[in-house]
């Protein structure tokens, strides 16, 4: 018949399912799907294995939770490749912090970095501060029932309440219910019950969290740990807890980038 053959080789390039309409027996139509994308921080080589793995076609969407800077080597790469994709991406602490030390240095004042930031300050060019300065801190996809925010949010406060530093750097709640940056074994999103489900990064400590309405992707790559991606076809929801395994892909850490970090990050099977 024809276009079999055609439509074979597609799907194995692609490697995931699809959707045959036969118009005249030779158009066909993949599913789209969406795919979300942990914090890189800067390690282009591991993003080049994932997106190489996952196989993005026109139609897909690729999505970055935010941190795709700074302490792996090769932060430009890791922008140039969200651009060849057409990502989108949502604001990252480490993104937020470069971006104030840009404004310090363009106004001739100073900003406290480390050592790996400092020199990126000087290796991004105008066309990469311009992509960060377009991050959103939030992303709706209204098809999935899914909100992307870099860290996470405050349970029980409305969205349009939540304080920006909270959305990048939350990880967990005090014993007052406030929003924390500090490390704890039961998250934020352990608290947080309710719609849409809210698709995070920024704790890698944690590494791969899967819960009832948020699903964390930090999987603390640059640390030695493995890169990590939700993926999800058109229309569907993150499934429960149980079958939302199915749905994730990852890729190990080529090495340990930075001698500081989790040391044995829960990385995605």
């Amino acid at each position: 018949m024809p276009g079999q053959v055609e439509t074979t080789v597609l799907a194995q390039f692609s490697g995931r399912n699809y959707s045959i309409h036969w118009r005249r027996c030779t158009k066909f139509f993949f599913v789209s799907r969406t795919i979300w994308i942990g914090d890189v921080h800067g390690c282009a080589d591991e993003l080049s294995d994932l997106l190489e793995q996952l196989g993005p076609v026109e139609g897909d969407t690729v999505v970055f939770v935010g941190d795709l800077v700074a302490r792996g080597p090769d932060t430009p790469g890791v922008i140039r490749l969200a651009k060849q994709f057409g990502s989108q991406a949502v604001l990252g602490n480490h993104e937020h912090r470069m971006i104030l030390a840009h404004d310090a240095l363009r106004s001739g004042g100073t900003f406290r970095l480390g050592p790996t930031h400092q020199a990126l300050l000087h290796e991004l060019s105008d066309s990469d501060w311009a992509y960060l300065r377009s991050l959103p801190l939030s992303l709706e996809f209204p098809s999935h029932s899914v909100r992307v925010v870099h860290a996470g949010i405050r349970p029980g406060v409305k969205f349009e309440d939540q304080e920006p530093w909270t959305l990048l750097h939350i990880r967990s709640l005090t014993k007052k219910g406030a929003a924390s940056d500090r490390y704890s074994p039961e998250s934020w999103a352990a608290s947080y019950k309710e719609e849409p489900h809210i698709i995070f990064g920024h704790n890698a400590q944690a590494g791969l969290q899967l819960h009832p309405f948020a699903t964390g992707l930090d999987t603390a790559c640059v640390y030695g740990g493995s890169l990590t991606a939700l993926v999800l076809e058109e229309g569907q929801s993150p499934p429960r807890v149980q079958e939302r395994l199915d749905c994730i892909r990852s890729v190990p850490a080529r090495r340990r980038h930075v001698d500081y970090g989790p040391l044995s990050p829960k990385v995605a099977p």
